[in-house]
C-alpha cells in the first residue's frame, strides 16, 4: 500500500480530533458519575466516528493503490482484506 495523502488525510484528521474529544468527554462523564445510558451513547458515538475514519482511510489508500499502481490487479487482495477485516 502507498504513503497516505495528507491533504487528503484533513477531514479524517479533524474526525479523530472529534472522537478523541468525546472520549475526553466519556473519561469526565466517568469520573462525574454520570449515568450510564449517558456514557454508552457517547462512546458508541466515538467509536463510530473511529470506524468511519479507519474505513476513509483504507479506501483512500485503495484509491491511491488504483490510481499510483499498475490498476486493479496491482493491489494486494489478501492485505486489503485484512485491513477491512482489522476495523470489522
Amino acid at each position: 500500500m502507498t504513503a497516505l495523502d495528507p491533504t487528503e488525510m484533513t477531514p479524517i484528521v479533524n474526525r479523530i480530533k472529534r472522537a478523541q474529544g468525546q472520549l475526553a468527554g466519556v473519561l469526565r462523564m466517568l469520573e462525574a458519575g454520570r449515568d450510564c445510558e449517558d456514557v454508552v451513547t457517547q462512546l458508541a458515538a466515538a467509536s463510530r466516528a473511529l470506524d468511519r475514519a479507519g474505513f476513509a482511510i483504507v479506501a483512500s489508500g485503495l484509491r491511491q493503490c488504483i490510481v499510483e499502481g499498475d490498476g486493479p490487479d496491482s493491489i494486494d487482495t489478501k492485505k486489503m482484506e485484512k485491513l477491512f477485516l482489522s476495523l470489522a
